[in-house]
């Protein structure tokens, strides 16, 4: 869990983005607070603001103000549907789950579906965390608008960092259909990981069984195979269980003193914004805290209820294993290969647009295939987190995957090398680059679509030098090697290295 706080932070993005998110939620609590609602709206407040925040991440500014603008029109109807079910136990179940297939479906339409189902589910899930009825709708209505208006007025007006640092777009996953797109099969996975956890988690205690379908929910964010969402629901245990600890320690003793648990709840947003990227371990470790500490605001906080949150934490994480194992499983090697294919595709483009740029091709542009480069790359990474896992007994796919990282990393390094030397206004056509081109065209083919026609050999010409070209021929003598050294671990075995991971 350590590695959240020593990993590399470039251009200190993610202090930025938690300061930022302090400052956001802050300003949407005390907002609410001079409007003088109750505490249960502020609490909600905090939250749609921290959601708002944390949730909406499309690709340009313009669409995050969209997106941002589109919650309430999401969250209103979800806060009356539940609010209006609350005497009504069997029907309110049936609704929620049917909020959990929707909100996951939404995927399917790009990081604004993500928001959005995020942001729906966790309405109906905050209205039974605050116990929530329809006579309370105004002040939470009111609640919600303005820590909208305050986050986003800080997020586009006050600190708008992605101005100056647009956020790389993340790759969508491969098209399908029916059941074998994404985001329909893991729609049915987490409404059969949420419905098991809804049942077990009602069975341990009939007040509190939504921490048990909110860990069913959230493992299922940003995973796409079954040893991905086993890996993240370990994590997500080990964070809750060293949270709750600290939270007798920390929480208990406070009996929701309002000035140091408030201070301790900003210490805990930033904490969420700035280890979510490295580590889901802090991440829950954070959530688990602030959650003690609102407990104790609203003066219902125990020991007891401590436990029962590590229960029903357990309970989550059972239903989201039993739901990747059993409903239309997707195996860590057929998500690993796939992403895999689409990082070698993407070198591919960005070596040929490169190559056209060298040779005279004003209109050929490399950039955006490198942009897309790196989000792959964090895409391989995710995917390979079971097999690499200190705790993964399969030691020799352990290995083979490292050494598949190691490689990948190195043509991804290569590509932007390459496409460095293009943009060099000096460097142009050298007939010795068209060689090695063809080489590593035929080499990518290979791995990333071997039932591809490799391209023809053109007439060999004699080369003629001049700047730049050595460091293109350099990078791509060295991707050709790496690629080389790639075809090894990823043809290893019977069935490749990640077989039945």
């Amino acid at each position: 869990m350590k590695r959240a706080f020593v990993v590399p932070d470039p251009g200190r993005l993610r202090l930025r983005t938690g300061l930022r998110a302090v400052l956001g939620v802050g300003l949407a609590v005390a907002v609410a607070q001079l409007a003088g609602l109750p505490l249960p709206a502020v609490i909600l407040g905090g939250l749609a603001a921290l959601l708002a925040l944390f949730t909406v991440g499309d690709p340009t500014v313009r669409r995050q103000v969209v997106t941002t603008a589109l919650l309430p029109a999401v969250g209103f109807p979800v806060l009356a549907l539940a609010a209006a079910l609350h005497g009504l136990p069997l029907v309110r179940d049936g609704v929620f789950l049917a909020v959990v297939f929707c909100g996951v479906y939404a995927r399917r339409w790009g990081a604004r579906g993500q928001a959005l189902g995020i942001f729906g589910f966790m309405m109906f899930f905050a209205t039974q965390f605050l116990h929530a009825v329809p006579g309370e709708l105004p002040e939470l209505y009111g609640a919600v608008a303005m820590a909208i208006v305050a986050s986003g007025l800080v997020r586009f007006g006050l600190w708008c960092i992605e101005r100056r640092t647009p956020p790389p777009a993340v790759p969508a996953p491969a098209a399908a259909r029916g059941l074998a797109r994404p985001t329909t099969r893991q729609a049915f996975q987490t409404t059969f990981a949420c419905g098991f956890a809804l049942a077990v988690g009602q069975l341990v205690s009939d007040e509190r069984w939504y921490w048990a379908v909110g860990t069913a929910w959230w493992i299922f964010v940003n995973t796409a195979s079954r040893g991905e969402t086993l890996v993240r629901g370990f994590r997500r245990v080990v964070g809750t269980v060293i949270g709750i600890a600290v939270g007798l320690v920390v929480a208990v003793p406070l009996h929701g003193a309002a000035a140091p648990s408030a201070a301790l709840v900003a210490v805990c947003v930033f904490g969420i914004f700035y280890t979510a990227a490295p580590s889901y371990s802090w991440m829950m470790f954070f959530v688990t805290v602030m959650a003690g500490l609102l407990y104790g605001l609203l003066g219902v906080l125990h020991p007891g209820l401590l436990t029962l949150r590590f229960e029903q934490t357990l309970v989550g994480a059972l239903g989201a294993a039993l739901a990747v194992a059993l409903v239309l499983p997707v195996t860590t090697h057929a998500a690993t290969d796939a992403w895999i294919r689409r990082a070698l595709l993407a070198v591919r483009h960005c070596t040929a647009e490169s190559t056209r740029r060298l040779a005279g091709d004003a209109g050929a542009d490399p950039a955006p295939h490198v942009a897309e480069l790196e989000p792959l790359l964090t895409r391989v990474r995710i995917s390979l987190a079971p097999l690499l896992h200190p705790l993964s007994p399969l030691r020799a796919r352990r290995e083979r995957a490292l050494e598949v990282m190691a490689h990948l990393d190195d043509c991804v390094r290569q590509a932007r090398g390459l496409a460095e030397v293009a943009a060099d206004p000096d460097a142009s056509h050298d007939a010795r680059l068209t060689a090695a081109c063809q080489r590593v065209e035929s080499a990518l083919l290979a791995l990333a679509a071997p039932d591809e026609p490799l391209p023809a050999a053109e007439p060999d010409a004699v080369p003629h030098h001049h700047p730049g070209a050595e460091r293109a021929l350099a990078h791509l003598h060295d991707l050709e090697a790496s690629l080389a050294s790639l075809a090894t671990p990823l043809r290893n075995g019977p069935r490749g290295v990640f077989a039945e991971a």
